[in-house]
């Protein structure tokens, strides 16, 4: 029993089991990316070719990246990614094309995330503390104009009617 489990686990790598890719991003295609040559080519070709860049570069409104990634859903529905590409084209300030760079998941560096939590004032309070912590700080339910119950005519006087 537990060999045809392990079996039919494997089929989900395989043709028709297999969870469709998903593309995110703007991808950019080979051979349109051959059509633009770096000192002839404006924005106005860049933006006609391959469309809107999916964002500019922070500090240089020149440089143009278009950013893309190919996921799939693994175990427990979460995606993995199989593929992400940035392309960055870079123009002057006349707005032709100077440089074109195509950047991989082979060119990414490892990030380290710190640990560190950032400190906030006052006390650290107990889980009990923060669930009974409230108990008889609130308004008894009730009406708030002090009166009783039932006037709600503007300008009357308590009790009138």
């Amino acid at each position: 029993m537990l060999g045809v489990l392990a079996l039919l686990g494997g089929c989900s790598m395989m043709g028709p089991f297999r969870a469709p890719e998903t593309l995110r991003g703007n991808r950019v295609d080979d051979y349109r990316l051959k059509e633009l040559v770096p000192g002839t080519s404006t924005q106005a070709d860049a933006t006609a070719l391959i469309g809107s860049p999916t964002a500019k570069a922070t500090f240089d409104p020149n440089t143009w990246l278009y950013i893309s990634e190919t996921t799939q859903i693994r175990i427990a529905r979460t995606p993995g990614v199989d593929n992400q590409t940035v392309i960055a084209l870079t123009f002057d300030d006349r707005g032709v094309l100077r440089d074109i760079k195509r950047v991989d998941q082979a060119d990414a560096l490892p990030v380290t995330v710190v640990a560190r939590t950032t400190p906030s004032p006052g006390t650290s309070a107990s889980f009990m503390q923060q669930l009974f912590g409230n108990i008889g700080r609130f308004n008894p339910i009730g009406p708030t104009s002090g009166g009783q119950g039932g006037n709600s005519t503007p300008g009357a006087a308590p009790g009138s009617l």
